[in-house]
């Protein structure tokens, strides 16, 4: 006999819930594998925009995490040291997303996306300088790892912002037109 879940648990994750993960790890595994400009990808927008509509904190923070484990299995893996600094940066979008809805308000999300965005630039680049040889141990090393990424954080804020807007102007088109047609008729 299948067993069944609780509930409490089966109100709170709906199929379509289960849905939107699957599109939203869908996109961002097809962008991570599929030529792109460095950094411009749908990951932490896609974050947002689960941690911001999905009713299970769990399934939000399942979308960047499972996005970023399919893609590096196809792709490669980081160092561990690097992944251990990446996939949490790159779920913080997905936290942002529990905030009270005062601060998640529309004109909050852009905000939120570019501090995401820079928070993802600070710390991942603190661990490039840290941990790949890349740079001297020294503020000059650290400066320099700093200096040479900005082009990254340039493609990371475009690519955050273009997806933002992609997501949640999607899903306002998706609550608005509906209502626009009935007044039509």
């Amino acid at each position: 006999m299948p067993q069944t879940l609780p509930r409490n648990i089966s109100r709170a994750i709906d199929w379509r819930d289960l849905l939107l993960v699957a599109c939203l790890v869908g996109l961002d595994v097809i962008a991570r594998i599929l030529p792109h400009a460095p950094g411009f990808l749908p990951v932490a927008a896609s974050a947002l925009f689960a941690g911001t509509v999905l009713r299970s904190r769990a399934l939000a923070l399942l979308v960047p995490l499972a996005a970023m484990l399919l893609s590096d299995a196809v792709i490669g893996f980081d160092d561990w040291r690097m992944t251990a600094v990446i996939y949490p940066a790159i779920a913080l979008p997905a936290l942002a997303g529990f905030l009270p809805d005062r601060l998640r308000s529309g004109g909050m999300i852009v905000p939120i996306a570019l501090t995401c965005s820079l928070i993802f630039f600070a710390t991942t680049n603190f661990a490039v300088w840290a941990f790949s040889g890349m740079y001297t141990h020294d503020l000059a090393g650290l400066i320099q790892c700093y200096m040479l990424a900005l082009p990254f954080l340039q493609n990371t804020v475009a690519g955050d912002l273009f997806w933002v807007a992609i997501l949640f102007g999607g899903a306002w088109l998706i609550r608005t037109l509906p209502a626009y047609s009935r007044r039509a008729i």
